[in-house]
């Protein structure tokens, strides 16, 4: 086992423990926006559907039921505007981190390939790359890489932790270079529907594509949109080509989706009001948190997008976590996502209303 875990960074989150006590000393107690985990009620219709689906007693199927390839290809052409897609260009999966996390091994990549990843970024695709042996390297553009052994190449739009968003034409180039030089691309879109200044746009758009999903794949969760966290509710979309050997070795994994969960992302995604209804719960609290950040002292860069501030008071991200950690207030140092984000810190709008009002009175203070 010691062999597996040498090969993984220290756990960044445990960093954070002491100004995390630090903050909990606080009078009126902690206001935690360090980590982007949802804490509005999971809606009642998707409750309903999963207690309907509690007598469960056989295994799942891994590609999950054909009713959630329906719900999962109708919610891809509905909100994305993907076309000509069929059950083959889909696949469910236990949520998005575990896919991240184990892609490259699944891909068969190891010494003497490579995986690409924004110079800020998510943690988990390096840890994903040292599980499988494969080399591993950051950009600030893709296609100034050398394409020489990359064998995956992941992309974030909206960005954690900055909330960026590449555009239409960003991505349509991008693409373009990929496909040319042979490399995977796999993007990352879980908080697709959160845009805020920026309306995202998938890699499964045909203004994008082209109207192909060669050699691309799409990431998306349930987590952020539905408050489904807690359920490990995820799937992929795009090249079948890639999907279908993907499938093959899930199945001899025994990576499948509970049933219950099955039927409650059918009944996620078949509702588009209760995504209105938190994003505007996210963007009641993103602007009052916005501009008691910028009152304090801070700037904000990107954050058109996503659950999370990027903000910096141009000092180490360390001494901004401190500062905040004694006014009660716990923070992700930037430094958790690349050393490019060392002056920086994530502000996650993942509160209640009550504890992001409480956030708001101790900076003015």
């Amino acid at each position: 086992m010691s062999a597996v875990s040498d090969r993984l960074p220290t756990f960044p989150w445990d960093k954070l423990e002491p100004y995390k006590k630090t903050a909990a000393a606080h009078p009126d107690g902690i206001v935690d926006l360090s980590v982007g985990t949802p804490v509005d009620p999971v809606p009642e219709l998707i409750q309903k559907a999963l207690i309907a689906a509690a007598d469960s007693p056989g295994y799942p199927t891994v590609w999950g039921t054909p009713e959630l390839r329906d719900a999962i290809t109708g919610w891809l052409e509905r909100r994305l505007g993907a076309r000509e897609l069929t059950h083959r260009h889909v696949l469910p999966i236990v949520g998005s981190k575990e896919l991240v996390a184990w892609l490259p091994t699944q891909l068969g990549l190891g010494p003497g390939d490579k995986v690409a990843y924004p110079r800020l970024a998510y943690p988990t695709y390096e840890v994903g790359a040292r599980l499988a042996r494969a080399g591993y390297e950051v950009y600030d553009d893709p296609r100034e890489l050398d394409p020489t052994g990359l064998k995956l190449l992941w992309l974030n739009s909206p960005s954690n932790p900055t909330g960026r968003v590449l555009d239409k034409a960003e991505l349509t180039r991008i693409l373009a270079w990929a496909r040319e030089h042979g490399v995977l691309v796999f993007s990352d879109e879980c908080y697709v529907e959160l845009g805020w200044e920026a309306d995202p746009v998938s890699v499964l758009h045909p203004d994008v594509n082209g109207g192909s999903y060669e050699g691309i794949v799409a990431v998306h969760s349930l987590s952020k949109r539905s408050n489904l966290a807690g359920y490990r509710a995820a799937f992929l979309a795009g090249d079948p080509a890639v999907l279908g050997p993907l499938l093959e070795i899930r199945k001899h994994g025994g990576m499948m989706t509970s049933a219950p969960t099955q039927a409650a992302v059918v009944a996620a995604l078949g509702d588009d009001i209760h995504v209105r209804e938190q994003r505007e719960r996210y963007a009641a609290r993103r602007a009052v948190l916005r501009e008691a950040l910028l009152e304090h002292g801070f700037r904000i860069e990107h954050s058109e997008a996503s659950l999370y501030l990027w903000a910096t008071r141009d000092e180490s991200c360390w001494a901004t976590v401190s500062h905040l950690a004694e006014r009660g207030i716990l923070v992700a140092p930037g430094d958790f996502y690349g050393t490019a984000g060392e002056k920086f810190v994530r502000v996650a709008l993942t509160a209640t209303d009550e504890r992001v009002r409480a956030a708001v009175a101790r900076l003015a203070g």
